[in-house]
């Protein structure tokens, strides 16, 4: 017989978590395993969340194993090393994302490729570890993984506004990088302006680029030209403003979830530019391929990026001062978080306040 989240591993956890599909969170005891010879002990402080969080604590994907501790943002002090562990030290800054795991020997893998491990990542919850026990995520008070999933933060990074780059940082910079839209001087369009969007402004920026926002919505123009630096806004439901814009981009990071026309943004990229998929959306988009041969034109993906790259950009992001923009939240209020969260009423990135405000009961 299978034994309880709260006696399967020797270490006793706290955390919030989710139990149905109702996707309400509540307090949840479990625990985790001892510190490893390669492992190191997370005592998390902040922990951000992200849009997957809401999917995976409804089951809107299907996948979901109850109960779930979500969290894939995560930053705080490591309180333990393994014996053979070089990465990190204790009292070190460090932070986890979306992996915990992959099976390091396969050909992405040996890339460093480990978030498209052939044989599965384990993700850092709602997935399954090693010993066949489930992994629980960052709403709780610590976290012990292997010190390669780990990633060193710089001293200069402010730790609640950086732990959103583990997911939605990474998720924007590796294709920038993949795809060859970080020299400087090329004019990137990005679509939408919410959690992954405004962190893609900021690193465009910093790459050198010039930076134009795609939007539904008038509303969000003052935000991406004057606070966060865009050069210019399209509001993509009006005509005469995409068509003056028609093959001025040189590429495309499309940040939206939501079902919408591929063909209006291919017709803003220059030959051979390229729209990048990084959103999700539920069902299947229609594809003209005519609008794809007229131009050279590629349409892409990318999903998170690979343990070194993460470090690179956390490392990039320190040196050029960019976090996301959050709200500060208590543990607590986390229910509330998420109905904003599905609303789209936040700017641009909730983090919860675990150091301060987790408490046990």
């Amino acid at each position: 017989m299978a034994k309880s989240p709260e006696v399967e591993h020797p270490q006793k956890v706290f955390g919030w978590a989710a139990r149905d599909t109702s996707g309400v969170l509540s307090p949840f005891n479990f625990s985790r395993r001892v510190n490893g010879d390669n492992d190191i002990t997370l005592e998390v402080l902040y922990c951000g969340i992200c849009h997957s969080d809401l999917h995976a604590i409804k089951n809107e994907w299907g996948n979901s194993v109850y109960p779930i501790v979500p969290g894939h943002e995560i930053v705080g002090i490591v309180t333990e090393v393994g014996s053979k562990v070089t990465k990190f030290k204790v009292g070190d800054k460090a932070g986890v994302g979306c992996m915990v795991g992959s099976c390091r020997s396969c050909d992405n893998c040996a890339q460093d490729l480990e978030n498209y491990c052939a044989n599965q990542a384990i993700l850092t919850y709602n997935g399954e570890y090693y010993d066949g026990t489930r992994t629980y995520g960052g709403y709780s008070n610590k976290l012990v993984v292997d010190e390669h999933f780990g990633i060193n933060f710089p001293d200069n990074i402010p730790l609640d506004g950086a732990a959103p780059l583990l997911c939605a940082g990474i998720t924007v910079y590796s294709p920038m990088k993949y795809y060859g839209l970080s020299k400087p001087g090329m004019h990137l369009g990005v679509v939408g302006l919410g959690g992954l969007g405004h962190v893609a402004v900021k690193f465009a920026k910093a790459f050198g680029l010039k930076v134009t926002v795609i939007s539904t919505s008038i509303s969000k123009k003052e935000e991406a030209i004057d606070r966060l630096g865009a050069d210019n806004f399209l509001v993509s439901r009006d005509p005469d403003q995409m068509q003056a814009a028609v093959g001025t981009l040189d590429g495309i990071i499309d940040t939206v979830s939501a079902v919408h026309p591929l063909p209006p943004l291919i017709s803003l990229l220059k030959t051979n530019g390229k729209l990048v998929m990084v959103g999700a959306p539920d069902k299947p988009l229609e594809l003209p391929v005519f609008s794809l041969l007229m131009g050279r034109k590629l349409i892409g993906g990318s999903g998170i990026g690979g343990i070194k790259e993460t470090q690179e950009m956390i490392n990039f992001a320190a040196k050029h001062n960019i976090t996301a923009d959050i709200e500060v939240i208590p543990m607590d209020y986390v229910n509330t978080a998420m109905e904003r969260l599905a609303k789209g009423d936040v700017k641009y990135r909730f983090v919860i306040d675990v150091g301060n405000t987790l408490k046990s009961s």
